[in-house]
């Protein structure tokens, strides 16, 4: 780190990023942001440092406009979430918040924002590994354990001569395989699972015993506390194995948020018009064309406030 690059200028990049990343964000504030960025050039340096970031890892999420006490809270944490990681791999020997293990920064299998990759494991299972994906793979005579930090994978267990258990370990808890092809998302708050052949058994962390079965065809989400009931696994839900994003009758909100997941820096959706209807299917390894085609099938514009920041917004 550069001397002129100290803690309070990367704090106040990273409390910059989090701010505009808010949806109720308005002129005046990306005015203030432009003034600050171009007052000195620690600043600039800085920000670019929080670009990187999100390029590289994305670790910090989206958050909707919240109001009082809950708010600053909120955004003080999702700052120093970034903060800490400028600093550690800035060359400071210490950490703010969560270790970095935690954020799957150091894991074994990670991938990019437009990276997507396939892995055959010792066992013979197959994973497929999304955008934006970290996980660490642990085998021993006992157990086959996933520890899925970020991202989202599918999985085709293998038939094991031991008869070892297959298990997916994430933030909310265990997904126990019984002999099946399944895909896991870790979200922000909670894990979404869809059954493809056979079945898992979900196990929230704080309460394994009440253990949830999904049988092929069904999908749940669950926290460290309980599992939702089982639904409907959704059409195309792992369309992102061929690289497409498929979606029906999507509002343009959830479709934006989706896109996201594969394009590096920030996407975002002006909230006049989140409730836009969108259907078809798409190509996540060229979200520039997607966004270009947006807006010669739907009343909206891009603005980009940098390559790396671009919002999607009324015309």
């Amino acid at each position: 780190m550069s001397a002129a690059l100290d803690r309070r200028t990367l704090e106040a990049a990273a409390t910059w990023y989090v701010q505009l990343n808010d949806a109720g964000v308005d002129e005046a504030c990306t005015r203030a942001w432009q003034q600050w960025l171009g007052a000195d050039p620690s600043h600039a340096e800085a920000w670019a440092r929080v670009e990187a970031f999100q390029r590289q890892w994305a670790t910090v999420p989206a958050h909707a406009a919240r109001s009082g006490l809950d708010a600053a809270q909120a955004q003080r944490r999702e700052v120093l979430k970034i903060l800490g990681v400028l600093l550690a791999v800035g060359g400071s020997s210490w950490m703010i918040g969560k270790p970095l293990a935690n954020h799957g920064l150091f894991a074994q299998q990670s991938t990019g924002a437009r990276e997507r990759r396939s892995l055959r494991l010792d066992d013979g299972s197959q994973l497929e590994l999304n955008a934006n994906t970290a996980l660490d793979a642990s085998f021993d005579r006992q157990l086959r354990l996933i520890r899925l930090y970020r991202g989202e994978i599918l999985v085709q267990t293998a038939k094991d001569p031991g008869q070892r258990p297959f298990i997916v370990e994430t933030q909310d808890g265990r997904i126990h395989a019984l002999g099946t092809r399944f895909s896991v998302r870790q979200m922000t708050d909670r894990t979404r699972v869809g059954v493809l052949q056979s079945a898992v058994e979900l196990r929230p962390r704080r309460h394994p015993e009440r253990a949830v079965r999904l049988e092929a065809g069904q999908q749940a989400a669950f926290d460290p506390d309980r599992a939702d009931p089982a639904g409907v696994l959704a059409q195309g839900s792992t369309a992102w194995v061929q690289g497409m994003l498929s979606v029906d009758e999507w509002r343009l909100g959830e479709f934006i948020d989706e896109l996201g997941r594969y394009r590096p820096g920030v996407l975002r959706c002006a909230g006049a018009v989140r409730d836009l209807s969108i259907s078809g299917a798409f190509r996540i390894d060229d979200t520039d064309a997607v966004l270009e085609n947006l807006t010669r099938t739907l009343p909206v514009k891009l603005r980009y406030l940098t390559r790396y920041w671009v919002s999607v917004e009324a015309v």
